[in-house]
């Protein structure tokens, strides 16, 4: 994984962003993963109008990559804002569990083994927004993260056939994060914001309050935890979401990576070391992918709300330790 830190503007975040890749040769001209065709370039037209009224930083951020990379704003704009809203091969899986112990979440990023070197692990601490360390294959999106205040949050990707302009799962997740303190307050968040994706968020706070939001385009779901624990993996469980689950698709193994974690958490005792050993497979299938099929988890990640850790692994948790990221300033 790529490490950086950014502080300042969102703009200036984006153009350090931006300038560096194209110091590296990078230039972000193309996408890795998905064609921008006319479909996605009018899709991200209207959602543009969403994002300058509700996350007027986040389009200067990318305006700011743009320009320190040289390369089209409406380009860069368009693969952000189209990620997640039209199925991709993102799979994951996140957790979070409490006692009065312990206050843990965790998640295991799935993804392509062919794009390993544009990972990034990543430092915010912007001008009136809260700081937070977060991971994330999208550039200036994040799929996890914890915030200065103790607000974890992770998503996992739901495949879709239905749209709408708005904010999508990664662009969700750093919003929250930056403007968030506690899991209350990310809800009410996500109940008054334009959704555009269809994706799980799993989040814990501090106080030990915890769900799992199953969303889309068209409907919110809480899901409130169970014997302490909840779980998501890349399918939605709750019987009004459960419509939108696409049939004949893909999604990694997604109910037997729920299985593994649900009978796991009802059966054993909460600890730090119970996370890692769910995350790296040994509880059942979670991990355990082959990488000549391209396909493999690339990062696992613990976050210890309770005494205010993070453990993360980069790489495939089956096969590397977790270390401790001591970089990063909790609030006291």
């Amino acid at each position: 994984m790529y490490h950086a830190r950014f502080k300042g503007s969102h703009y200036e975040a984006g153009f350090r962003y931006g300038s560096c890749l194209n110091k590296n040769g990078i230039t972000l001209n193309q996408c890795p993963t998905f064609p921008i065709d006319e479909k996605r370039i009018k899709f991200g037209k209207e959602c543009l109008k969403i994002y300058k009224e509700l996350y007027p930083e986040i389009v200067e951020e990318i305006k700011g990559l743009a320009e320190g990379n040289e390369t089209s704003f409406e380009f860069l704009f368009t693969m952000l804002s189209t990620m997640y809203c039209f199925n991709v091969d993102n799979r994951c899986s996140c957790f979070a569990f409490k006692d009065k112990d312990n206050i843990i979440f965790g998640r295991n990023s799935d993804f392509l083994v062919s794009i390993e070197k544009y990972y990034m692990n990543v430092l915010y601490n912007l001008n009136d927004s809260y700081a937070f360390n977060g991971n994330t294959t999208a550039f200036i999106e994040i799929e996890d993260g914890v915030n200065e205040h103790g607000l974890a949050i992770g998503l996992t990707f739901i495949a879709i056939d239905k749209v709408k302009p708005g904010l999508n799962a990664g662009i969700l997740l750093r919003y929250l994060l930056e403007k968030c303190k506690t899991v209350d307050e990310a809800i009410n968040q996500l109940k008054i914001l334009p959704i555009a994706s269809a994706q799980t968020i799993t989040m814990a706070d501090s106080t030990g309050n915890m769900v799992v939001v199953e969303c889309n385009s068209e409907k919110i779901e809480i899901v409130q935890p169970e014997n302490n624990f909840v779980c998501a993996t890349n399918i939605f469980h709750t019987e009004s979401m459960k419509k939108y689950n696409l049939k004949d698709f893909d999604n990694w193994r997604a109910d037997e990576r729920f299985q593994t974690m649900q009978k796991a958490f009802e059966k054993a005792n909460f600890s730090l070391n119970l996370a890692n050993e769910v995350l790296s497979g040994k509880h059942g299938f979670i991990c355990q992918y082959n990488r000549k099929e391209n396909s493999d988890t690339v990062w696992s990640v613990i976050y210890d709300l309770k005494n205010k850790k993070i453990f993360r692994v980069e790489g495939n948790p089956g096969r590397k330790p977790f270390k401790e990221d001591t970089r990063f300033k909790f609030k006291e």
